[in-house]
């Protein structure tokens, strides 16, 4: 598969809350074109099960799939993902496979298990107050992809941090367990190379493609048709002509798949310069980072 391959662009806003059905998930589909994207089952309140069955019956074979969430975790920066743990693994879908064992037991795709396992919980700041020895202090550790994001001006958050309401750990940990058991259905980009054809997932920061539909880092969000329909014109897109309430999620997912339809086409968010073999297979990249 080529950048210019993919016929359908699919944006997905994930949400990592405890629960069954989350008012985070979002998901919106693009074809090719200028028309807007459209929102899959829209005021839908999706469950990250239902997504899952979605992406394994519903997805088009020709579609690039974003999903807003953390693939991997931090592995340059020390050698490892949890260094002196001896289960700690060294590739990426190897520490999917981990967390959804060890959350096996924990429904609706959670991974409650996975935080409070005495040897992972040592990496991860939690609520309470209750910092793991290992979390290394500060904002926590970071993937090289997210130095990238931060001079972009973004302002991402350690996939080790639990605590506070921009948090991605357990987003990140609960799309772990997607991808999992997703197995082969879809290639993960660059965790796996580009295929000839199929499906393919990689990672996403709607922030990014805000950026692109001429917003701000501080002003990303969009919540109603005004602010939407003017992020999809700066994206050159037709109007979304959406009737239903939105909120800032539904606006994510449908400004980004209609990002994604542009940014697959530029060959340098394929081939980011500190984006090596060795990262990609461990920590992945966050498509759009440069």
């Amino acid at each position: 598969m080529t950048p210019d391959g993919f016929g359908h662009f699919v944006a997905i806003d994930w949400s990592g809350a405890a629960g069954e059905r989350q008012k985070g998930i979002a998901v919106a589909i693009a074809g090719r074109g200028d028309d807007a994207p459209r929102l899959v089952r829209p005021s839908h309140r999706w469950s990250r099960l239902e997504v899952l069955d979605w992406l394994r019956t519903e997805l088009p074979d020709d579609a690039l799939v974003g999903m807003d969430l953390g693939i991997s975790l931090p592995f340059a920066d020390k050698g490892a993902f949890f260094p002196g743990w001896n289960e700690s693994p060294g590739h990426a879908r190897d520490l999917w496979a981990l967390v959804d064992r060890i959350c096996a037991d924990d429904p609706h795709l959670s991974a409650n298990s996975f935080v409070d396992h005495p040897a992972a919980s040592a990496h991860y700041r939690r609520h309470g107050g209750r910092e793991g020895a290992q979390f290394g202090g500060g904002q926590g550790r970071f993937r090289v992809s997210e130095a990238a994001q931060r001079r972009m001006g973004c302002r991402p958050y350690s996939n080790f941090n639990l605590v506070g309401a921009a948090q991605v750990g357990k987003s990140s940990l609960t799309g772990m367990r997607l991808l999992h058991q997703l197995g082969t259905k879809v290639s993960v980009w660059p965790i796996d190379p580009l295929p000839p054809y199929g499906p393919v997932l990689c990672e996403i920061y709607t922030t990014i493609a805000a950026i692109a539909a001429g917003r701000t880092a501080g002003r990303s969000k969009m919540r109603d048709a005004k602010e939407l329909d003017a992020g999809l014109a700066a994206l050159g897109c037709a109007p979304s002509g959406i009737t239903i309430a939105l909120d800032d999620h539904s606006c994510d997912a449908v400004i980004t798949a209609a990002w994604l339809r542009k940014a697959a086409l530029q060959p340098k968010l394929w081939a980011p310069g500190e984006l090596s073999a060795q990262i990609a297979h461990t920590e992945g990249w966050t498509f759009g980072a440069i």
